[in-house]
């Protein structure tokens, strides 16, 4: 009888297993809009999908399985970089930083064609190197920037454009939330993923500059007249304060590049510091470190649940067979690398007119992560190709969340404010097409890393 009843459940599972890959396919994506259509959160939607979907197709006890699964990448050490970087764009985010940002970078910038504008791309490329969040560092340089460049008269379409396209290096310049994500998601090193963005993030900002130096160059009659002429000593003086925040974005960075320190150790470094120079510029008290400790656990708790209600969906989908069979289907389509990675560009693009960043990606991993690793492609690299493109959404009515952050603070409308950035969502197709040609541009920057620490 034991026997009759072990072939039995061989052969249920054997039976859903081998159920197209299709049907399989849409009644997950089916459930799951239902869900997040009625408003349940994105890590409960992901929960309820993989537990139906464990009930029918398939003899695995749920319970068991949710319990694990979700104990297993709550407790991960590698998450553990997660709260602590997110706790040091807090903390900073609460002093003087943006003030410092404007005041530190205007002399430097005032003189190159554009003007003031640059204050908006460095500034959120430096701020990105802090935060980690594309919302937070629009809200951050946009606090200082939108005011101080409406009163110099700069155009609005210029101001909020490259304030909406810069803003999304948050997601890409390291520390990075979303590559601490995809990496947890992968199983890929996070040292090597921050690394890998460093360059492409510097591309980018170089990109938005070049943009802003053309826009202002076709359109003087529109821009403003130049800025004071500064003296070196004058630049010097007024980025006095901007210089430690400086230093602690190159010995955190700096830490996990030359082999010194982990994620995790760099971000305790980076909290230690943050604490110190927000005690320094006297920003630094009970309320503010209360705040900041609360807004660094709001935010990684609800990724933590993300992360978790993710990985519970991929493991349901592994016992279905779906990902198994999606990958060989993929590779009896001989689909090139090329072709796959054009149609997961507009996939992503689409997925993140209706979703934010980081849920795209946990939402996604599972199906597409054994897809790129049949196609051959280097997941390290991946990583970074998807986080452009996933920037890409933030900036894409109608869920665009840089378009939000910028219509509350700028007080104009989504439809003025896309087109504004559409040009610099041109300019990261031109970078995904750069990083896809040359993929070196990704990969250089940890091979050297690897070097060092094997030294």
């Amino acid at each position: 009888m034991c026997d009759a009843q072990f072939d039995f459940n061989d052969f249920k599972e054997e039976q859903y297993l081998i159920m197209p890959e299709l049907f399989l396919t849409v009644f997950f994506i089916s459930i799951l809009l239902i869900f997040l259509g009625t408003g349940i959160w994105v890590a409960l939607s992901m929960v309820g999908v993989s537990a139906i979907g464990m009930l029918l197709f398939t003899t695995r006890p749920v319970g068991d399985a949710m319990a694990t699964t979700i104990w297993g990448t709550s407790s991960s050490w590698t998450l553990t970089a997660l709260p602590l970087f997110v706790w040091m764009g807090e903390i900073l985010f609460r002093t003087k930083l943006s003030e410092n940002l404007f005041k530190g970078l205007s002399p430097w910038m005032s003189r190159l064609p554009g003007g003031l504008i640059h204050v908006n791309v460095v500034g959120c490329a430096l701020f990105a190197a802090i935060s980690g969040s594309s919302a937070a560092t629009v809200a951050t340089v946009g606090k200082m920037s939108i005011p101080e460049l409406r009163k110099r008269n700069y155009p609005e379409k210029l101001l909020l454009g490259s304030l909406a396209g810069s803003g999304t290096l948050g997601l890409l310049i390291p520390p990075s939330i979303i590559l601490i994500i995809y990496g947890v998601t992968v199983q890929e090193s996070i040292a090597k993923l921050f690394i890998a963005g460093i360059i492409p993030g510097i591309m980018l900002a170089i990109f938005f500059m070049f943009y802003v130096i053309c826009w202002s160059i076709l359109n003087k009659d529109i821009m403003p007249k130049t800025e004071t002429k500064f003296s070196f000593y004058e630049k010097i003086k007024g980025s006095s304060q901007l210089i430690p925040v400086i230093i602690l974005i190159i010995s955190v960075i700096g830490s996990i590049y030359a082999g010194i320190a982990t994620a995790t150790e760099a971000a305790s470094l980076g909290v230690v510091g943050a604490l110190i120079l927000s005690f320094f510029q006297k920003s630094l008290n009970k309320e503010t470190f209360k705040l900041s400790l609360l807004g660094a656990t709001k935010t990684s708790c609800m990724i933590a649940f993300i992360l978790a209600g993710s990985s519970f969906l991929s493991l349901a989908m592994g016992f279905t067979g779906l990902p198994r069979n999606l990958a060989i289907w993929i590779q009896e389509m001989n689909l090139s690398p090329y072709v796959l990675i054009l149609v997961l560009t507009v996939f992503y693009i689409i997925l993140g007119m209706f979703l934010d960043g980081i849920s795209a990606v946990v939402l996604t991993m599972a199906i597409i992560e054994p897809m790129i690793r049949q196609a051959g492609l280097d997941m390290i690299w991946f990583g970074i190709f998807l986080v452009i493109v996933v920037e890409m959404a933030q900036i894409t009515p109608p869920v665009g969340f840089n378009l939000f952050v910028l219509q509350g603070m700028a007080e104009k409308d989504m439809g003025f404010i896309s087109k504004s950035a559409f040009p610099l969502f041109l300019l990261m197709i031109l970078a995904v097409i750069i990083i896809i040609i040359f993929p070196e541009l990704a990969l250089w920057l940890p091979e050297k890393m690897i070097q060092n620490i094997s030294k």
